[in-house]
């Protein structure tokens, strides 16, 4: 059985239309369980959607975030075996994410979704950006009930689930190092396919980035080895000021840097260990992916597209292969493009736009640098990204 975990906000129109898509899925062993976290007026649902499923909606004195998810957990029916973690503006287009469900071996935890997001104004697909490799992004994940309870630590005085003093932003990134630590895999599965009707209206950017650069501070300032502590927070301080900048976001982003400044001190630290941290920035998986038979050779023209959401680390894998990196303007045409960001999503609409590029200036290659982090491979041709497009 599935138990399908939904938090919500004054958000009804928003919350229906969803209902209404889980409705519309095919008859399956499932159960809606919706977190009310404390809306004006509460929260109303039918009890059974068109398709059979009953809806439970579990009304919470206050607004928890992120972490109503946590009693939604708490009420899913025991025999739920995967929780699926959707918004209250995301849903499954179809389920062929039953599958991945069942192929799932014993160690993983969780499996994060192909978020596809609403067409843009030209009407190309586009995706959801957050994540890494091993990281999930929460309007979209499948997660493993035993390795959801597995994720509590005493370390840092956390119970299962997720940490209720973030909020909301980057509180994935603290719940999939917890999966990694207690010996689970996170994996994606375009056969997991979620609807997000993800909107601008009502968004504070000012708060999302205050929220950004202190949440995602707290996370390094956890799990970072102590030799790439400092180096990961100052890193996280710098990409989250040069967003706000472009977000004209500098007023919200520097009231977050003061709050992490202010609770650095307090943070619990529970480091992950060498191989641990490796998987979770992304660089296990960079390297399978760039290093192996059918990866960068010695010596090879490469350019790096598209950079994004931990490209740091796929330049230095690549220093580490000997590539020569060049620009992919260079008069001398590099060999092979490699796509320059860990985020999944990021990553599969990067890989069409490299392929459509690539096509017109005739590269003979395109590389992803998801290594086996995908359960279902980006394109069957492991030689080429060129049918992505």
């Amino acid at each position: 059985m599935i138990a399908y975990v939904l938090p919500t906000r004054n958000r009804p129109e928003r919350l229906a239309q969803t209902l209404r898509r889980l409705g519309a899925l095919p008859r399956h062993d499932a159960e809606v369980i919706v977190v009310d976290n404390a809306s004006d007026p509460p929260s109303r649902a039918a009890l059974v959607l068109d398709n059979g499923l009953p809806v439970r909606v579990l009304m919470r004195s206050r607004n928890e975030g992120a972490s109503g998810r946590n009693a939604g957990v708490l009420a899913a029916d025991p025999s739920a075996t995967w929780i699926v973690m959707l918004d209250d503006d995301s849903a499954p287009l179809d389920l062929g994410y039953l599958e991945a469900l069942r192929d799932a071996p014993a160690d993983v935890a969780a499996i994060g979704a192909e978020i596809v997001l609403p067409p843009g104004p030209e009407g190309s697909t586009r995706r959801e950006s957050g994540g890494l490799p091993e990281v999930f992004v929460g309007c979209g994940v499948a997660i493993r009930r035993s390795a959801w309870e597995a994720s509590a630590d005493a370390r840092l005085d956390l119970l299962a689930g997720y940490d209720p003093s973030f909020g909301f932003y980057a509180e994935e990134y603290d719940l999939s190092a917890r999966f990694i630590r207690a010996g689970g895999r996170i994996v994606h599965d375009r056969r997991f396919r979620v609807l997000h009707e993800k909107t601008s209206q009502g968004r504070d950017m000012h708060l999302i980035l205050g929220r950004l650069v202190r949440n995602n501070g707290w996370v390094m300032a956890r799990y970072a080895p102590e030799d790439d502590r400092l180096r990961e927070i100052w890193r996280t301080i710098v990409r989250y000021g040069r967003i706000a900048h472009l977000e004209r976001a500098e007023r919200g982003y520097l009231t977050g840097l003061g709050g992490l400044v202010w609770t650095l001190g307090s943070q619990r630290r529970a480091p992950l260990n060498a191989e641990q941290w490796d998987r979770f920035i992304g660089l296990s998986a960079c390297r399978e992916a760039l290093g192996g038979p059918r990866g960068v050779r010695r010596g090879e023209r490469v350019a790096v597209v598209h950079p994004g959401k931990n490209a740091h680390v796929v330049h230095g894998v690549l220093m580490e292969l000997g590539a020569r990196v060049v620009s992919a303007t260079d008069p001398e045409a590099p060999e092979t493009l490699v796509v320059g960001t860990l985020s999944p999503g990021p990553m599969l609409d990067a890989i069409e736009r490299a392929t459509r590029e690539g096509g017109r200036s005739g590269h003979s290659r395109i590389l992803a640098p998801m290594g086996s982090a995908w359960a279902w491979p980006v394109d069957e041709r492991a030689d080429s990204m060129r049918a992505a497009a």
